[in-house]
Order: C-alpha cells, then sequence, then structure tokens
C-alpha cells in the first residue's frame, strides 16, 4: 500500500559549509528550530480526520459497532456489504458485558445505562439474527 503525500527529509550533518568553511553552531540551531515547528505543525493524522472523544462511552460504542457489523446490521465500510460472523458477534458482546461487570461501581448513572441499552439492543438483535 503507498502512502501518496509522504516524503523524506534529507539533513545535512556535514560540519562545513557550502564555501569549506566551519558552519556556524547558531545556523544549525536555527534550522534545527525550523525543523521542530514544521514537525508541530503537522496534524497528528495524516489525513485529518477527527478522532472522537476518549471516553468510556465511545469505548462501548465502538466496540457495539463491531458487534452491529458482525450482526449484519450495517454495511462493511470497505466493502459495503452485510456479512454476518455471529461468532465474533457474540465475542463482542462478551466484551462489553465483561467491561459493564469490571467496571461496576466506578461508571457514572449515563455510563451504566447506556452500556445496559447497548447490551440490551446487541443482545436482541444477536438472538434474532441467529434464528
Amino acid at each position: 500500500m503507498a502512502v501518496e503525500g509522504k516524503g523524506f527529509v534529507i539533513k545535512d550533518k556535514r560540519a562545513l559549509d557550502e564555501q569549506g568553511e566551519l558552519k556556524d553552531e547558531k545556523q544549525e540551531d536555527e534550522t534545527k528550530k525550523e525543523e521542530a515547528k514544521k514537525e508541530e505543525a503537522k496534524p497528528d493524522d495524516a489525513q485529518g480526520t477527527p478522532l472522537p472523544e476518549v471516553s468510556f462511552n465511545s469505548l462501548i460504542f465502538s466496540l457495539s459497532s463491531s458487534a452491529f457489523l458482525h450482526i449484519g446490521e450495517i454495511a462493511d465500510p470497505q466493502s459495503g456489504e452485510k456479512k454476518k460472523d455471529l461468532p465474533l458477534a457474540k465475542h463482542s458482546i462478551d466484551i462489553i458485558a465483561m467491561l459493564k461487570e469490571k467496571t461496576k461501581g466506578n461508571l457514572t448513572e449515563e455510563e451504566e445505562q447506556f452500556v445496559d441499552n447497548i447490551l440490551t439492543d446487541l443482545r436482541f438483535r444477536y438472538v434474532k439474527a441467529m434464528k
């Protein structure tokens, strides 16, 4: 897979300048500072796609999306086809249930309700897909 828009950087590490004289240390420091500024200006994601907020709900949402995909409720983003893989769907549902159990007493009321609703919906759709 080719990566577009990415290149390579050539850094001149020679001690002498174009005239054959020793390079000024100040010039090297300025060059390093400019390179650092360029690196800071680059977005974390090469395509600039915004990522969701890191939270417990976003983790559960991600796992539930995986389960919905494997149940066949949503299409595969790459192929556009709806495929069923019920063992993987059950695995995703079980992970969410395990997280619910392991985080019991540490979640906000909103997070608990979100997990309960997701699990209920996923389990219903899983049973329906089994028929």
